[in-house]
């Protein structure tokens, strides 16, 4: 894999990648940084495990309307205008978590962020999918979503670096007020952003179809059912794996936290090579290829009986294949719709996904009475699969397509 395509972007389209790297960055640590704190909480507020669940999902649900809305107000008012309003608004938000004194302040101020999280990853994939290179477009948003792992291992960094220096009530409400700073700093980065060529030229064009309508449906629905199975498919292995590592693999917290580690650490070169694939090959052959892939080595996971030391082996190419799925997802949303309904099309088909993932920990849940925690992981996320497959034999191959005349 070469990265031949940064020579070629100019000023503005670097400064557009570096500030949208940083924003998924800061994005996944913002929102991860809850999961590492919930033991805190739990224990100084006496939340129930429904509670510190529904704090979980809340954030969850937010952004999926967070995104759609974004999206719609970035097709009319601008990406640039949208991504400072969104890494301002994520700023606040965690702010306010930080601040919060009760379960109920701490669920509007979850809810706050999850508006601002969804938001700032759709329109971030539409603004970096239009300034890119086309024959480069998938390489190069799928190397700057490769920011959601470094984000994530962010959060654990910084959670565990105050919760050891201070007392557990100053610790956890430093771990969410220190992600402000950096937030403020990609909003001044994105002071001096200019619009993609390809939006200003879209405004004095006449506004044609809505998303929903007949020209365009058939993109939505075959986006949402990519974006559905791509998301139920990763929640159901980031909510419940390291559980299972930990009660059928017999695990300790720190064995399986490494073994986690490893799925985690296999998602950021996973990025870049799905996106890359997608680039030589064409999106639909890197989707299925993927998919597949991350279905067969899950299967082998769960359903035998495999040596620790195997399974800590596998869990690299595992996340390798299940989150390289992410770095082509922008790509292909943003390739469905032209450019006066990009925004709303990826924040809707994207969110749409995401707000059904939802039901991934209830799903799962159900099935693990009878059929064992890696069992029930295996069959979800295999459906999960099994979707992405299918739309990936329904969508047109967009590959290198100008995104002026993208449209079905």
């Amino acid at each position: 894999m070469k990265f031949e395509w940064y020579g070629k972007l100019d000023r503005n389209s670097r400064l557009a990648f570096w500030t949208s790297f940083s924003g998924y960055s800061l994005d996944a640590m913002d929102v991860q940084l809850y999961a590492f704190l919930i033991p805190v909480l739990a224990a100084l507020w006496k939340l129930s495990p429904s509670e510190s669940g529904f704090l979980a999902s809340l954030a969850l649900v937010a952004s999926a309307a967070g995104g759609w809305i974004a999206g719609a107000l970035a097709d009319r008012y601008g990406r640039v205008r949208l991504l400072r309003i969104t890494i301002l608004w994520l700023a606040i938000s965690t702010l306010f978590c930080g601040l919060a004194d009760n379960f109920d302040q701490l669920c509007i101020a979850r809810a706050l962020q999850g508006l601002g999280f969804g938001g700032e990853l759709a329109v971030g994939a539409v603004f970096i999918a239009e300034i890119a290179i086309p024959e480069f477009r998938a390489g190069i948003a799928g190397t700057a979503q490769s920011a959601w792992p470094l984000g994530w291992g962010l959060a654990a960094a910084s959670s565990a670096l105050f919760l050891s220096l201070l007392p557990e009530d100053y610790g956890w409400r430093a771990t969410f007020l220190v992600a402000v700073f950096p937030a403020i700093a990609i909003f001044l980065m994105r002071t001096r952003l200019k619009e993609p060529e390809v939006f200003l030229k879209s405004r004095s064009a006449v506004r044609r179809s809505h998303i929903f309508s007949a020209r365009l449906l058939p993109a939505t629905l075959r986006g949402s059912l990519l974006a559905s199975g791509i998301h139920g498919s990763y929640w159901a292995i980031a909510t419940w794996w390291p559980a299972m590592l930990k009660t059928e693999r017999g695990l300790s917290p720190s064995d399986a936290a490494l073994y986690f580690g490893a799925l985690v650490a296999g998602s950021m070169p996973g990025y870049v090579f799905g996106a890359w694939a997608g680039d030589q090959g064409g999106r639909r052959k890197a989707l299925a290829g993927l998919a597949l892939g991350a279905a067969a080595l899950l299967v082998i996971c769960t359903r035998f009986d495999i040596p620790g030391p195997v399974l800590f082996l596998l869990s690299f190419p595992l996340g390798f294949c299940a989150l390289g799925l992410f770095g082509l997802i922008g790509p292909v949303l943003a390739e469905l719709y032209p450019t006066e309904s990009r925004g709303s099309g990826l924040g809707f088909c994207f969110n749409f996904g995401r707000g059904l993932a939802g039901a991934t920990p209830f799903l799962v849940g159900g099935g693990m009475a009878s059929l064992g925690i890696g069992h029930a992981i295996s069959l979800y996320a295999c459906v999960c699969y099994g979707l992405v497959v299918l739309a990936a034999f329904l969508l047109p191959e967009t590959r290198g397509r100008e995104l002026a005349a993208a449209a079905l």
